[in-house]
């Protein structure tokens, strides 16, 4: 299995060894990740103005590069994968962006939105399969209760993003399963923990965060599981410090028996 691979700007800077987690644990479930070749930030927030074209050049440029390598697009950070994604969306639906974005650009081919674009959760779901992975676990996390934290941006706009139920979703849970520990479900597990305000509004922030991390002890969670860089910082920094909050490709090396460089962004909040 081969996928064209966008990392982002974090993985690939403070939140290092989180990128290299799934890099290893790719390569140890038969999964080759080609990094994409002079990639740029995707800007990290989608613009919601409609006419707002620039900002969504660097995501077509990655779409259309793993157009032309002939393969899906796997993105690992959940902000990278909710702009390039609904980037794709407009370029396969708003025939006017479509037009302007590639007039602009002067692609060889046009692009129009062909590329699938790939979470690594959804990956490891749909393309290993979560009873393979179950099967290449030597170090299971038996015995310990983690809670899955989604957040916004994988689950929203669902006719867009088309991750998992938004309400009720379960890949999380499933994958939590798979690498031997008891998934623990509480009610604000999907809920926005004010990532993006917490620099301006710090006591905004921490007022979300403590509702999750709380609401996730309170179910019996000893730690918090998310797929997002913003998140994992924010919960871990204005949480209540009641669960510890890992990136999921830290558990997932770990519970394939393999050895990561230490001091990523879950270590060094």
């Amino acid at each position: 299995m081969k996928f064209s691979y966008y990392p982002g700007c974090t993985l690939k800077t403070r939140a290092a060894s989180l990128d290299e987690a799934a890099r290893l644990s790719a390569e140890a479930l038969g999964v080759i990740m080609e990094e994409l070749p002079e990639w740029q930030c995707c800007g990290a927030v989608y613009p919601m103005a409609r006419d707002e074209y620039a900002t969504k050049l660097s995501a077509v440029r990655a779409l259309d590069g793993a157009k032309q390598s002939d393969q899906p697009l796997l993105t690992l950070c959940s902000a990278c994968h909710h702009v390039i994604k609904r980037v794709n969306n407009d370029m396969r639906t708003d025939s006017e962006m479509r037009m302007k974005v590639n007039n602009y650009m002067q692609l060889d081919t046009p692009y129009a939105g062909e590329t699938e674009v790939i979470h690594y959760l959804e990956m490891l779901r749909d393309a290993v399969g979560f009873g393979k992975l179950r099967e290449k676990v030597t170090n299971p996390l038996s015995g310990r209760k983690i809670a899955a934290y989604y957040g916004c941006m994988l689950l929203r706009p669902s006719s867009v993003m088309q991750f998992d139920n938004p309400e009720n979703p379960s890949i999380m849970e499933d994958f939590i399963a798979a690498i031997g520990a008891e998934p623990v479900k509480y009610p604000y597990r999907n809920e926005c923990c004010g990532g993006y305000v917490s620099v301006e509004e710090k006591s905004i922030a921490q007022d979300m965060s403590r509702r999750i991390t709380h609401s996730a002890a309170s179910g019996g969670a000893e730690a918090v599981l998310t797929a997002c860089p913003l998140c994992l910082y924010n919960l871990n920094e204005n949480g209540t410090g009641e669960v510890q909050v890992y990136y999921f490709t830290e558990l997932l090396a770990q519970a394939l028996g393999l050895k990561t460089v230490e001091g990523g962004l879950a270590h060094a909040c």
